[in-house]
């Protein structure tokens, strides 16, 4: 077993499974997908702590991996099925777009286009020819007309989501970290009866995703 598989199994076993991640499908995705493949080469032996990887190029805007275990208990909340059509926003390198893989079809934007290369060429190496990675911005999620049952935010949101929220199909959920007060929480919001609802899952921390900042207050 590589150097870099015993890491995997450790993050798996230390961080994820030790935080109240217990679906199975949501486990083996993590313990398939090589992580260390969606970091730059400088920093692979960072690629299995328990921190957000800054994944970006030197001078550009800084994206992140988020956490491992805060992946684990996302992608459980959102109960991905195999039918499912999924939008990932916000993909950096495409990792998280890589551990949804189990669903029918992933569409993965990412607002900086050297990374959506960068993601679209690891996705195509590593054979997931279920997901398609797009240049969007994050508040724009999928600009075409597609619906989706599963949205999730690879980082967190300071502002409302209304725009990505309408993107779901009736029965949809969007799972994601909301920093719009303090603390910070992970929530879902589901889209049922032409309504939507929202639901606090836990306490949680993640990087604001470019676009849903929030807009500084002008103060005389």
């Amino acid at each position: 077993m590589s150097a870099f598989a015993i890491a995997r199994q450790k993050m798996v076993d230390s961080q994820v499974r030790t935080n109240d991640v217990t679906d199975h499908r949501v486990l083996d995705a993590m313990l398939t997908v090589p992580r260390e493949a969606f970091v730059p080469e400088d920093r692979r032996a960072l690629a299995y702590l328990d921190l957000d990887l800054d994944v970006s190029e030197a001078g550009s805007a800084k994206r992140f991996l988020i956490k491992p275990m805060l992946t684990g208990k996302l992608l459980q909340a959102a109960e991905i099925l195999p039918t499912d059509h999924v939008l990932v926003v916000g993909c950096a390198t495409g990792y998280l777009a890589a551990l949804t893989a189990l669903a029918e079809r992933i569409v993965a934007t990412e607002c900086d286009p050297a990374l959506e290369g960068r993601a679209r060429g690891l996705v195509g190496k590593f054979g997931f020819d279920n997901i398609t990675v797009k240049v969007a911005g994050c508040a724009e999620g999928d600009p075409g007309d597609d619906r989706y049952d599963v949205i999730l935010l690879n980082g967190a949101s300071e502002v409302p989501v209304d725009g990505l929220c309408r993107q779901l199909k009736e029965g949809g959920r969007l799972v994601g970290v909301f920093a719009k007060t303090k603390p910070a929480r992970a929530m879902i919001i589901t889209h049922s009866h032409q309504d939507f609802g929202s639901r606090v899952l836990f306490d949680a921390s993640a990087p604001v995703l470019p676009g849903l900042e929030r807009v500084p207050e002008f103060v005389f």
